[in-house]
Protein backbone atom coordinates (compact mmCIF):
# COMPACT_ATOMS: atom_id res chain seq x y z
CA UNK A 1 0.00 0.00 0.00
CA UNK A 2 1.59 3.07 -0.93
CA UNK A 3 2.73 5.78 1.84
CA UNK A 4 0.25 8.71 2.22
CA UNK A 5 1.05 11.70 0.31
CA UNK A 6 1.44 14.74 2.53
CA UNK A 7 -0.91 17.21 1.44
CA UNK A 8 -0.59 20.57 2.99
CA UNK A 9 -3.30 22.39 4.63
CA UNK A 10 -4.76 25.49 2.54
CA UNK A 11 -5.70 28.10 4.19
CA UNK A 12 -9.41 29.35 3.81
CA UNK A 13 -8.79 32.86 2.21
CA UNK A 14 -8.86 35.95 3.59
CA UNK A 15 -12.18 37.83 3.31
CA UNK A 16 -11.95 40.70 1.48
CA UNK A 17 -11.44 43.88 3.15
CA UNK A 18 -14.62 46.06 1.88
CA UNK A 19 -16.78 42.72 2.46
CA UNK A 20 -19.23 41.70 5.09
CA UNK A 21 -17.62 39.22 5.64
CA UNK A 22 -14.27 40.94 6.92
CA UNK A 23 -16.55 43.47 8.90
CA UNK A 24 -18.29 39.58 10.62
CA UNK A 25 -14.51 38.94 11.01
CA UNK A 26 -13.68 42.30 12.41
CA UNK A 27 -16.88 42.14 15.50
CA UNK A 28 -16.11 38.00 15.99
CA UNK A 29 -11.98 38.99 16.96
CA UNK A 30 -13.16 41.79 19.40
CA UNK A 31 -14.50 40.90 22.92
CA UNK A 32 -13.95 44.23 24.45
CA UNK A 33 -13.58 48.01 23.25
CA UNK A 34 -12.70 51.08 24.98
CA UNK A 35 -13.28 54.35 23.31
CA UNK A 36 -13.83 58.66 23.65
CA UNK A 37 -16.35 59.11 21.89
CA UNK A 38 -18.31 62.46 20.23
CA UNK A 39 -21.88 62.51 19.26
CA UNK A 40 -23.94 64.95 17.42
CA UNK A 41 -27.34 65.07 17.56
CA UNK A 42 -29.71 66.46 14.41
CA UNK A 43 -29.77 69.99 16.08
CA UNK A 44 -25.70 70.05 16.01
CA UNK A 45 -25.56 69.50 20.27
CA UNK A 46 -22.38 68.02 20.43
CA UNK A 47 -21.57 65.74 23.35
CA UNK A 48 -18.53 63.72 24.39
CA UNK A 49 -17.20 61.06 27.08
CA UNK A 50 -16.03 57.43 27.21
CA UNK A 51 -17.33 54.06 25.55
CA UNK A 52 -16.71 50.78 27.44
CA UNK A 53 -18.11 47.39 25.20
CA UNK A 54 -18.23 43.98 26.42
CA UNK A 55 -19.67 41.39 24.10
CA UNK A 56 -22.40 39.79 24.59
CA UNK A 57 -24.68 42.39 25.29
CA UNK A 58 -22.64 45.17 27.23
CA UNK A 59 -21.92 48.37 26.57
CA UNK A 60 -21.78 52.08 28.61
CA UNK A 61 -21.97 55.80 27.04
CA UNK A 62 -20.60 58.01 29.96
CA UNK A 63 -21.08 61.52 29.36
CA UNK A 64 -18.84 63.92 29.94
CA UNK A 65 -19.11 65.78 33.89
CA UNK A 66 -22.09 67.57 33.96
CA UNK A 67 -24.18 65.34 31.49
CA UNK A 68 -27.04 63.91 33.58
CA UNK A 69 -27.35 60.94 30.91
CA UNK A 70 -26.44 57.74 31.09
CA UNK A 71 -26.61 54.47 28.17
CA UNK A 72 -25.91 51.66 29.67
CA UNK A 73 -26.69 47.73 29.26
CA UNK A 74 -26.04 44.95 31.38
CA UNK A 75 -26.16 42.27 28.28
CA UNK A 76 -29.75 41.86 28.20
CA UNK A 77 -31.62 45.39 28.73
CA UNK A 78 -30.60 48.89 27.40
CA UNK A 79 -31.09 51.46 29.63
CA UNK A 80 -31.36 54.92 28.84
CA UNK A 81 -31.10 57.24 31.79
CA UNK A 82 -31.86 60.91 32.86
CA UNK A 83 -30.73 61.54 36.27
CA UNK A 84 -31.86 65.16 35.72
CA UNK A 85 -35.51 64.23 35.73
CA UNK A 86 -35.11 60.26 37.41
CA UNK A 87 -36.25 58.73 34.23
CA UNK A 88 -35.30 55.22 33.50
CA UNK A 89 -36.24 54.21 29.92
CA UNK A 90 -35.25 50.22 29.17
CA UNK A 91 -34.98 48.83 25.41
CA UNK A 92 -34.02 45.14 24.84
CA UNK A 93 -30.28 45.00 24.00
CA UNK A 94 -31.68 42.05 20.83
CA UNK A 95 -33.89 45.27 19.28
CA UNK A 96 -31.33 48.08 19.46
CA UNK A 97 -29.56 48.80 16.33
CA UNK A 98 -26.35 48.27 18.53
CA UNK A 99 -27.29 44.87 18.43
CA UNK A 100 -24.32 44.41 15.42
CA UNK A 101 -21.93 45.55 17.77
CA UNK A 102 -23.12 43.71 20.63
CA UNK A 103 -24.37 40.13 19.43
CA UNK A 104 -21.84 38.42 18.16
CA UNK A 105 -24.37 34.67 17.74
CA UNK A 106 -26.83 37.23 15.29
CA UNK A 107 -25.67 36.26 11.71
CA UNK A 108 -25.04 39.71 10.42
CA UNK A 109 -25.63 39.14 6.64
CA UNK A 110 -29.60 38.82 7.26
CA UNK A 111 -29.57 42.38 8.41
CA UNK A 112 -26.64 44.23 7.20
CA UNK A 113 -25.14 45.82 3.98
CA UNK A 114 -22.16 47.08 2.75
CA UNK A 115 -23.15 50.50 1.61
CA UNK A 116 -21.43 52.53 -0.86
CA UNK A 117 -18.92 54.87 1.06
CA UNK A 118 -16.90 56.72 -1.91
CA UNK A 119 -13.45 56.16 -0.32
CA UNK A 120 -11.65 53.43 -0.87
CA UNK A 121 -10.11 53.42 2.59
CA UNK A 122 -13.48 53.41 4.09
CA UNK A 123 -15.99 50.47 4.65
CA UNK A 124 -19.55 51.28 5.78
CA UNK A 125 -22.45 48.81 7.03
CA UNK A 126 -25.89 49.38 7.08
CA UNK A 127 -27.76 47.53 9.83
CA UNK A 128 -31.54 46.91 9.47
CA UNK A 129 -34.29 45.42 10.27
CA UNK A 130 -37.32 45.73 7.71
CA UNK A 131 -39.58 43.60 9.90
CA UNK A 132 -39.26 45.81 13.25
CA UNK A 133 -38.44 49.22 11.61
CA UNK A 134 -40.06 51.36 14.92
CA UNK A 135 -36.02 50.59 16.03
CA UNK A 136 -33.99 52.05 13.34
CA UNK A 137 -31.31 51.63 11.44
CA UNK A 138 -27.49 52.08 12.39
CA UNK A 139 -24.54 52.86 9.52
CA UNK A 140 -21.42 51.75 10.84
CA UNK A 141 -17.96 53.58 9.62
CA UNK A 142 -14.72 51.06 9.50
CA UNK A 143 -11.35 52.02 8.52
CA UNK A 144 -9.09 49.88 6.62
CA UNK A 145 -6.29 49.31 9.00
CA UNK A 146 -4.23 45.96 8.83
CA UNK A 147 -2.77 46.08 12.78
CA UNK A 148 -6.59 46.27 13.62
CA UNK A 149 -8.59 43.19 14.79
CA UNK A 150 -9.69 41.41 10.86
CA UNK A 151 -8.22 44.68 9.47
CA UNK A 152 -10.80 47.28 10.10
CA UNK A 153 -11.06 49.97 12.63
CA UNK A 154 -14.82 50.81 13.91
CA UNK A 155 -14.63 54.47 13.80
CA UNK A 156 -18.33 55.21 14.68
CA UNK A 157 -21.58 55.14 13.12
CA UNK A 158 -24.61 57.54 12.07
CA UNK A 159 -28.17 56.29 13.88
CA UNK A 160 -31.36 56.73 13.05
CA UNK A 161 -34.54 56.31 14.89
CA UNK A 162 -37.84 55.70 13.28
CA UNK A 163 -38.66 59.19 13.25
CA UNK A 164 -35.34 60.07 11.20
CA UNK A 165 -33.59 61.61 14.06
CA UNK A 166 -29.91 61.48 13.27
CA UNK A 167 -27.15 60.96 16.08
CA UNK A 168 -23.47 60.56 14.70
CA UNK A 169 -21.28 58.92 17.23
CA UNK A 170 -17.25 59.20 16.11
CA UNK A 171 -14.75 57.29 18.51
CA UNK A 172 -11.01 58.01 19.01
CA UNK A 173 -8.45 56.60 21.12
CA UNK A 174 -9.91 53.10 20.31
CA UNK A 175 -8.49 49.89 22.63
CA UNK A 176 -9.37 46.39 21.97
CA UNK A 177 -9.89 43.31 24.17
CA UNK A 178 -8.41 44.90 27.15
CA UNK A 179 -9.58 44.29 30.78
CA UNK A 180 -13.28 45.61 31.41
CA UNK A 181 -14.68 46.07 34.82
CA UNK A 182 -18.24 44.54 35.52
CA UNK A 183 -19.49 47.49 37.40
CA UNK A 184 -19.44 49.24 34.49
CA UNK A 185 -22.41 47.89 33.52
CA UNK A 186 -24.13 48.89 36.53
CA UNK A 187 -25.94 52.13 37.34
CA UNK A 188 -27.52 53.73 39.85
CA UNK A 189 -31.35 54.47 39.81
CA UNK A 190 -32.54 57.66 39.83
CA UNK A 191 -36.01 56.13 40.84
CA UNK A 192 -34.75 54.74 43.97
CA UNK A 193 -32.51 55.17 46.68
CA UNK A 194 -29.40 55.15 44.95
CA UNK A 195 -28.92 51.40 44.47
CA UNK A 196 -27.04 50.38 41.81
CA UNK A 197 -29.19 48.16 39.45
Amino acid sequence: MPAMLAVPAIAAPAPASGSLAAVQQHLSAVDTMTADFTQTDRNGKVLTGEMTLEKPGKIRFQYEKGVPLLLVSNGKTLYFIDYSVRDVQPYPIKDSPLSILLDPSRDASKYAKIVPSGDPRVVSVEAYDPNNPQYGRITLIFAKKPSAPGGLMLQGWVALDSQNNRTTIRLSDQKFNVPVSDNMFRFNDPRRSGRPN
